[in-house]
């Protein structure tokens, strides 16, 4: 993983050709001549560079990790290893997601650099969203693809042997799942100059969340089984800016969060932030659509997407339930009741899980360091309040009354339910 000593360099425009010049595959696929290659740097996330680059015959993207988080700048150093960790994780799910992911055309360790296929005419699932378009297959998309990416990466699917060795590989991604502990379980209920609100309208309700012992416990807790419940090979960062998308396709991307950590982490983080979405409509609405029936719609996926995960991640037990936990010699024919009852419960423990990551989620993204542009396009600072003030609120609800939530109707029911009853709060 570690590069020889002055070899990185950061890319731009003008030496990413003679690079990409030298590989011969990835020259053959864009075509032409190198010096007319059109390289454009399109990447707005907090970490990384993204280029596109077009060619007389094709096109791919290059994303390329710095030695320091972009979003703030050297003054936040990093090591720009989580390259490696992105395309290991790439290559771990990539027998089972049958084409969820962008195809990886090339890695180069020494420049943390992979070049992969430009997903053309996608646009990441968050604009659609808040632009209020409607992807028919996107929540059976992703709920297939984390029971796929899960499952064949858990304990029911391999011998302990292989799903050691791939903790072991996976526990040197330190630098980012430090981010993932401070930035999502921690920083967001104390004082730390990372975080910003909307101010000072979101003042009391952010100050009344930090001071609710119950609340930071229930968020610690989940901390701790982020830390510590090391299921499966997950995403770690599974929410609608890691997903572009057409009407009929999409793909999952950005996992340099990948970790070995609780299958409902990355339920969670996807649920969680089309939760924020539905809280933030009522400021994308207009005179001709105030967004109602799109809520009801996006709902909708939330069910979709659960039954999805649901589905098809027993489906692959019963089939392919050959790793170490569950073992099936264990079992003969009398014992198939107890062995569907024990599946059964293992899920909805998945389920619990998944509202209570999603809601540490909603919480991190509202009064933490990095926001969601859902709410940050919405212009009005009161009606951002509002907006936000009724997420946080369905939030603190799932974390510290989880027993009301037995079932994705209740969640569903609870939602505008929510959303009716609260109000910001000015001091």
């Amino acid at each position: 993983m570690e590069r020889a000593p002055g070899a990185y360099r950061i890319l731009n425009s003008e030496n990413l050709p003679a690079l990409l010049a030298g590989m011969e595959d990835v020259r053959a696929l864009l075509g032409g001549r190198p010096e007319d290659w059109r390289v454009r740097e399109v990447g707005d996330g907090n970490l990384n560079l993204v280029f596109i680059v077009e060619g007389a015959g094709g096109s791919v993207c290059v994303k390329q990790a710095l030695p320091y988080v972009r979003a703030a700048g050297p003054s936040w150093p990093m090591s720009p290893q989580r390259a490696f960790f992105e395309n290991a994780y790439f290559t771990a799910v990539a027998p089972h997601v049958d084409g969820l992911i962008p195809r990886v055309y090339r890695y180069e360790p020494l420049l943390y650099c992979t070049v992969m296929e430009r997903l053309s005419p996608h646009i990441i699932l968050r604009q659609g969203l808040i632009a209020g378009r409607r992807y028919a297959n996107v929540a059976r998309d992703i709920g297939d693809y984390v029971a796929r990416a899960t499952f064949f990466t858990s304990d029911l699917a391999w011998p302990f042997e292989r799903k050691m060795d791939g903790i072991a590989l996976f526990a040197g991604n330190k630098a980012l799942i430090r981010i993932t502990v401070d930035l999502v379980f921690a920083d967001p209920y104390r004082q730390s100059e990372r975080n910003r609100h909307t101010s000072p309208q979101l003042d009391a309700v952010v100050a009344d969340l930090r001071r609710d012992g119950p609340l930071k416990a229930a968020a610690a807790r989940f901390g701790q089984k982020f830390l510590s419940d090391l299921q499966a090979l997950v995403h770690g960062d599974l929410h609608s800016g890691s997903i572009m998308v057409t009407e009929q396709d999409s793909r999952v991307i950005d996992p340099e969060f990948a970790c070995y950590g609780p299958i409902g982490f990355d339920l969670g983080a996807f649920l969680g932030n089309l939760l924020l979405n539905w809280y933030s409509q009522p400021g994308h609405a207009s005179a001709d659509d105030d967004r109602s029936a799109y809520q009801r719609w996006i709902l909708e996926q939330a069910r979709t997407f659960w039954e999805a995960f649901r589905g098809r991640f027993l489906a692959l037990w019963a089939e392919h339930g050959k790793g170490d936990a569950f073992p099936a010699a264990m079992f003969g024919a009398g014992d198939a009741a107890a062995l569907q009852s024990a599946r059964s419960e293992f899920v909805d423990s998945l389920f619990a899980d998944m509202l209570g990551f999603g809601a540490c989620k909603m919480i991190r993204r509202i009064q933490g360091f990095a926001h969601v542009i859902d709410f940050e396009q919405i212009r009005d600072a009161d009606t951002r309040a509002g907006c936000e003030a009724r997420a946080l609120a369905l939030a603190r609800l799932l974390l510290t009354h989880p027993r009301q939530f037995r079932s994705i109707d209740d969640l569903i029911d609870a939602v505008p339910r929510v959303a009716a009853e609260e109000r910001p709060r000015k001091r």
